[in-house]
């Protein structure tokens, strides 16, 4: 499971500025989803009912299921992550499918269908998609022939072509020609040209990397084990290892949030059979930790909004039904709680 916060700092302008441009050089008035917040609910494995709401905090209006109200055909999939790219929003299944949408108003711009066995995440470079995959499970329910899917074009389409990398890539991090790729089971960082459609490096780094982000000008990625959590910055130049830090967070999962003054929110969890969850806090460039901001069970996903410094944690209940929302001040203080889909694991704040 992905965790979405890559698209936090750049939205912000859209929370500021009432209108953008056109490529006429026109204004245009932002579409109804333009601004507020995406909340991904995966769904239940089985009964394939992962969609997307939309809320407003201004108004405190919940919009449910926005895909199916605007496209009036179900979303019929998992919900493993939401990418705003090149002007369009790829909602990433992990059933092996990949919905275009219009950001401003969810309208479908096509679809990536076939060829796919569980994606992960997606890019875009050099106008085209790569999408990181687990590929099938064999007898033994691993993913040998992870690898990362190339369309041609950013509107869907057919799968060119399957770039085999290290098993299990989550997140991807596209600049100029070079797409990076998590892989998480082998600790592999792989840096593939887009251009030529190959693997051209691979990085090792401690603990499982899930996740990157970008920090005053620098690439990270976020890794985890059971005891502690890494971060490792990136050469964009010469494509080397720059940073690294370490800090003591056990049972961290691979969600997490990008606060602000450089704060990281992470989940933490003890698994089955005690669930006992946790938020904890860290900075990369101080020594900040705070282990237990919160403290629960159940807890699935988690995101910051940045304009109104809140946090926002999700528990899945079990699957059993509806999901949960619960808002809190950066200081811990609860603010508010809703009801939304099954499975709530990601946030977009725009």
């Amino acid at each position: 499971m992905k965790y979405i916060f890559k698209n936090q700092l750049w939205a912000l302008v859209l929370l500021i500025f009432a209108f953008s441009c056109n490529d006429n050089g026109g204004e245009k008035p932002l579409g109804k989803y333009d601004t507020g917040i995406l909340i991904m609910n995966e769904g239940n494995f089985g009964t394939n009912d992962g969609e997307v709401y939309h809320y407003d905090p201004s108004t405190e209006t919940l919009t449910k299921d926005i895909f199916e109200l605007e496209n009036s055909r179900p979303f019929a999939g998992l919900v493993e992550d939401m990418v705003l790219e090149q002007d369009r929003l790829y909602l990433v299944a992990n059933t092996g499918k990949v919905e275009i949408v219009n950001p401003g108003d969810f309208k479908s711009i096509g679809a990536v269908s076939a060829d796919l066995d569980q994606p992960r995440s997606l890019a875009t470079a050099s106008g085209k998609l790569f999408i990181s995959d687990y590929g099938p499970y064999d007898a033994s329910y691993a993913t040998p022939d992870s690898y990362i899917a190339v369309v041609s074009g950013l509107d869907g389409g057919t799968v060119k072509k399957k770039i085999e990398v290290s098993n299990k890539p989550e997140d991807l991090f596209a600049f100029g020609k070079y797409v990076f790729v998590a892989g998480s089971e082998e600790s592999q960082i792989e840096i593939i040209d887009a251009e030529k459609e190959e693997v051209v490096k691979s990085l090792e780094v401690t603990g499982r990397p899930v996740q990157f982000f970008e920090q005053n000008g620098d690439l990270w990625v976020y890794s985890y084990d059971s005891d502690h959590v890494y971060f490792q910055s990136f050469h964009r130049d010469n494509l080397t290892k720059k940073e690294f830090r370490e800090l003591p967070v056990g049972q961290a999962t691979g969600r997490i949030a990008l606060g602000e003054d450089s704060k990281i929110y992470i989940v933490t969890s003890s698994g089955w059979p005690e669930y006992q969850d946790g938020v904890a806090v860290v900075s990369i460039f101080d020594t900040t930790l705070i282990p237990d901001w919160t403290s629960g069970s159940g807890f699935y996903g988690i995101g910051y909004d940045q304009m109104r410094q809140e946090v926002y944690l999700s528990n899945a209940n079990d699957f059993q039904g509806a999901g949960t929302v619960t808002v809190f001040g950066k200081d811990g203080t609860e603010v508010k709680s809703m009801e939304v889909g099954r499975g709530p694991s990601g946030f977009m704040f725009r």
